[in-house]
């Protein structure tokens, strides 16, 4: 097996995978001034968005959760691969060839399981894609006819055709030198009841699923012949590629829009998102073989951006029969994990976005999904229905049952005017005695407010880790505050701090931390050389956490190079110079005090000339911060 990746390698992958791209696969990233970018954090559920990404450095970091690095080690976390395999991920990614120490280059001897796993179901979906233009799959092409869907709609979703035999995938994949363990470990073939291995999927129409970033982790297979004993649709098996609780059907070609409208469209099934996309609703997704559930809802989140009350909006279609009203109430379960606004919309005919194109054309889905209304009205005017609203009795049943419902809404006001607007439904003409019921309610509940928590913000100590507090042990003091600034400084403009920082003596740093920090950069060959040697911003950070002796000091070294500075303007070499004297200003400050306090202990008589020596040490001490305070304040 081939050997380590050569540095200059891993180095070139980097320089050619920039952050913000990589990492936009997976969060909707949106600018927050001075060069930083800002999202929802992929690696734990949050409201307010606290994981920042920095271009300039190459570094991300979150502010909630503490998790940070450049974009390998991104790579890594959230595909869960090792450093070998996230750069080889990438080196694809960038058209790199990766060399090893002690010969070869990339190979398939040292390519990760993963990547095996996604160029099998791409060299897969190329052969369903293929097969769709075969004779047998005449049954496949009427379908998708029969719905509005030509042959250039096929190729647009890569739909594609399982032949008929037991093996021709298998022996497809076999003939590319993909393993029959491979093969089964990705959900593309089982084993048969004799022990054989064969496709999993047969005469069947089939949808590729990609993930946020493009690949093929899966399929969806729609059952045609009349005598296939299998269910109406099958989807690939739980597989490390394919969680279907994490995807969404659609999310790759629909992201850019959804970012862009600040809206998603929920739909219910692969040719409802291939209708939607040809009629114009360019947001549309589905869920993949299973409900729609809370996981989802994370990825949706990311997608969106969710951050902003009433700015972007979900809506989810259902069919307009009971089974549709119910898929709208358990929506509704998911409405409070939402910050944005959620709607349903629904064809009164019972219609699909699928069947509703076919029957009235484009124009019809786009003013079905126009025509929404709140989801909160809908799931509550459905939850009514339940009761017999003719009697005093199922009145005041309904008002009890949907109380709830109104109560876990986000906004007071919002809650109020519900409440108004269930007086006029249920007919009680009687509106503070509607909304006092429905608030009692609340008080018998949890008692709270129903608002939403916050998130950390990105430049606040209160979202970082607790053992990174303890670890800096240290009050939020001007001191601390001001050696932040210079690392920062440091790391993310090593070509302005320079020499200025080199010379800078580990005593300034009173915060452990800091100090840290500041060594690491000296084991990284200090910011001139360093820079130097590495030749770029994204490097130099890179090395300087590599240089960090344990993992918590290297999150702290990508969180400083990611978090903003304090500075209203763009970063020069005045505002470099004025931290660097800011923080040399008060190591004199310290030093002025220390040395008072022994003047004061000494005797002028009896001590005269260590009196004489000291005093005139302070002098010099108080001119000294005098040049230092002109310079911090940039006077001079």
């Amino acid at each position: 097996m081939a050997g380590r990746i050569r540095d200059t390698d891993v180095a070139a992958v980097r320089e050619r995978s920039p952050i913000e791209d990589v990492v936009g696969d997976y969060v909707q990233l949106r600018p927050v001034g001075s060069g930083q970018l800002r999202g929802l954090c992929p690696f734990h559920d949050e409201k307010t968005p606290s994981f920042n990404v920095r271009p300039q450095v190459g570094a991300y970091h979150c502010f909630g959760c503490g998790v940070g690095g450049d974009v390998i080690a991104f790579v890594r976390a959230i595909d869960g691969l090792s450093f070998p395999e996230a750069v080889e991920r990438l080196a694809r990614r960038a058209g790199v060839t990766l060399t090893y120490e002690g010969g070869g280059v990339t190979s398939r001897a040292v390519t990760s399981q993963r990547q095996r796993l996604l160029d099998a179901h791409r060299a897969a979906a190329d052969f369903y894609a293929e097969r769709l233009g075969s004779p047998d799959a005449r049954d496949g092409r009427d379908f998708l006819s029969a719905r509005g869907f030509d042959r250039d709609a096929a190729t647009r979703f890569g739909v594609g055709y399982a032949p008929a035999g037991w093996d021709g995938l298998t022996r497809h994949l076999m003939g590319r030198h993909f393993t029959s363990a491979e093969l089964v470990l990705g959900g593309l073939a089982k084993q048969s009841s004799r022990g054989s291995l064969i496709d999993r999927f047969h005469r069947r129409l089939v949808w590729p699923i990609r993930d946020l970033a493009g690949d093929v982790v899966g399929f969806g297979a729609r059952r045609l012949a009349a005598d296939d004993p299998g269910p109406k649709y099958l989807n690939t098996p739980e597989t490390p590629l394919f969680k279907k609780a994490n995807l969404l059907y659609g999310a790759d070609l629909a992201r850019r829009e959804i970012a862009r409208r600040y809206q998603v469209v929920v739909v219910e099934g692969y040719t409802d998102v291939m209708a939607c996309h040809l009629a114009g609703v360019a947001t549309a997704v589905a869920s993949c073989g299973t409900a729609f559930g809370s996981e989802h809802v994370t990825v949706l989140r990311r997608l969106l951006m969710d951050q902003s009350e009433h700015r972007g909006e979900v809506v989810f279609t259902f069919d307009g029969d009971e089974a549709g009203r119910k898929a709208a109430i358990r929506a509704f379960e998911f409405e409070e994990r939402f910050v944005t606004q959620t709607f349903v919309a629904i064809e009164p005919s019972g219609l699909d976005p699928c069947d509703l194109r076919m029957a009235r054309g484009d124009a019809a889905v786009r003013d079905l999904v126009a025509r929404r209304v709140a989801l909160v009205e809908f799931a509550i005017r459905g939850k009514l229905a339940e009761f017999n609203l003719n009697t005093t009795e199922g009145r005041l049943a309904a008002l009890d049952a949907v109380a709830p419902m109104i109560n876990r809404l986000k906004d007071r006001g919002l809650r109020h005017r519900y409440a108004v607007n269930l007086d006029n439904w249920l007919g009680f003409l009687d509106e503070e005695f509607v909304v006092r019921r429905v608030a009692e309610h609340q008080q018998r509940g949890s008692g709270g407010s129903g608002a939403v928590g916050g998130g950390a913000s990105g430049d606040s100590r209160r979202g970082r880790p607790a053992q990174l507090r303890r670890r800096e042990d240290v009050a939020d003091d001007m001191a601390a505050a001001v050696e932040r600034e210079v690392l920062k400084v440091a790391l993310q403009y090593p070509g302005l701090a320079g020499p200025m920082f080199d010379m800078l003596s580990p005593e300034l740093f009173t915060v452990p931390a800091h100090r840290a920090v500041r060594e690491a950069v000296v084991a990284a060959g200090g910011v001139c050389a360093g820079l130097s040697a590495v030749g770029d911003v994204a490097s130099w950070v890179s090395a300087v956490a590599e240089a960090a002796g344990d993992d918590e000091l290297r999150r702290f070294v990508t969180g400083l190079a990611v978090e903003a500075v304090f500075c209203d303007h763009d970063v020069d070499d005045r505002y470099v110079d004025e931290q660097m004297s800011r923080v040399q200003e008060l190591h004199v400050t310290r030093r002025i005090t220390d040395l008072k306090s022994r003047v004061q202990r000494l005797n002028p008589v009896t001590d005269a000339e260590t009196f004489k020596h000291a005093y005139g040490e302070l002098i010099a001490l108080e001119q000294h911060k005098r040049q230092l305070r002109e310079r911090g304040l940039g006077a001079a």
